[in-house]
């Protein structure tokens, strides 16, 4: 009844983020919505099929008749972190490693612009991303407080400090263009 037909969300999510790291925004993005469990409840008559928690990450959705649309293994599931992971690191693009912070979206194309806040010690970073031209992937520029930033790259501080950055989706022969 688990995994034989029916959703088995790791394996799902690991999907969701090959269609991101493949560049393909739209079907990443479409994936991950359908395994999010509140839309599994947009009513009252889905939420009693779906018969678990909706604000709760289930490991299955069963496909066996009597039992499709089921959800099952909710709060027993490591999928919740990989779904965390897939819509922060591989759709939003936030990517932080030893101390350095990269932002490369690979979103739908009609998405027009996101904010994000990322807090790293006592500092924040208020994070705008733009897509005028509507891309799924691809960053032209990346600016922190009015200052370009080299390779996109942004050394992350600790302190009580706020920064503010942009980053503008698009490729790199755009990148004086569009400023």
């Amino acid at each position: 009844m688990r995994e034989n037909g029916g959703q088995y969300t790791h394996a799902a999510l690991w999907m969701a983020m090959a269609m991101a790291r493949k560049g393909d925004g739209e079907r990443a993005v479409q994936l991950l919505r359908m395994l999010n469990p509140i839309e599994h409840a947009r009513d009252a008559e889905a939420a009693w099929l779906y018969g678990v928690e909706p604000y709760v990450v289930s490991a299955d959705v069963y496909r066996l008749p009597g039992r499709i649309g089921q959800g099952g293994w909710s709060w027993y599931t490591g999928s919740a972190a990989w779904m965390y992971r897939a819509w922060v690191e591989e759709v939003l693009g936030l990517q932080v490693r030893s101390g350095l912070m990269r932002i490369n979206p690979v979103i739908p194309a009609a998405w027009p612009d996101f904010s994000l806040s990322y807090r790293h010690g006592e500092a924040v970073y208020a994070i705008q991303v733009e897509n005028p031209l509507g891309f799924e992937r691809g960053v032209s520029w990346v600016e922190m407080d009015g200052q370009r930033v080299t390779a996109g790259v942004i050394m992350l501080e600790r302190d009580l400090v706020k920064h503010h950055v942009i980053v503008r989706m698009g490729n790199n022969e755009q990148a004086d263009n569009l400023k």
